[in-house]
């Protein structure tokens, strides 16, 4: 797959079959998330893997509508120090890690952890430090129901599908 076909075909898995992650496709998965781009290559995150079904099933109860983490092979989760780009350069290396896996053959799906504190206490995070977000990641279940948290997407989602691009380009001013 070409980098475009890989941008524009990966979408959100939720659901994901039995078969683990080897162990070098996880790490081409990581590096792509080491080597994304950061304000003034500050390289602010710590990637947390998560094997263990048990903690993968802990963490998954710290937020809405994560899951996805309980069936995935592997979670990675991201944390920074403070910082005013840290969100950002965690976004730009979260896309990173989730293309490199497209480009494998492999799913993914953010999660947002909302109860902080469950998480931190779940993995041990420093409290000078900030939880970002989860990945999870495992190869697609292709029997999958088109459901988030056992809902239809169109009761989750604001909106299924993407926007036309003449609706959100302006050329040369609003």
């Amino acid at each position: 797959m070409n980098t475009y076909e890989t941008i524009v075909t990966r979408r959100a898995v939720r659901h994901f079959t039995d078969r683990p992650l080897p162990d070098e496709v996880l790490t081409r998965i990581l590096e792509a998330g080491r080597w994304a781009g950061s304000a003034k290559n500050t390289q602010p995150w710590h990637f947390i893997v998560v094997r263990s079904p048990e903690t993968r099933d802990r963490l998954a109860a710290c937020g809405r509508y994560a899951g996805h983490l309980r069936g995935a092979a592997v979670a990675v989760v991201i944390v920074t120090g403070p910082g005013r780009w840290a969100a950002l350069d965690t976004g730009r290396a979260a896309q990173n890690m989730m293309l490199a896996a497209w480009a494998e053959g492999v799913g993914s799906c953010i999660a947002a952890l909302h109860n902080e504190a469950c998480a931190r206490a779940v993995l041990g995070v420093p409290e000078d430090k900030q939880i970002q977000l989860a990945i999870s990641f495992g190869y697609p279940d292709p029997n999958a129901p088109a459901t988030i948290e056992g809902w239809p997407l169109e009761k989750v989602l604001a909106s299924v599908g993407r926007r036309p691009l003449e609706e959100m380009v302006h050329w040369e001013g609003w």
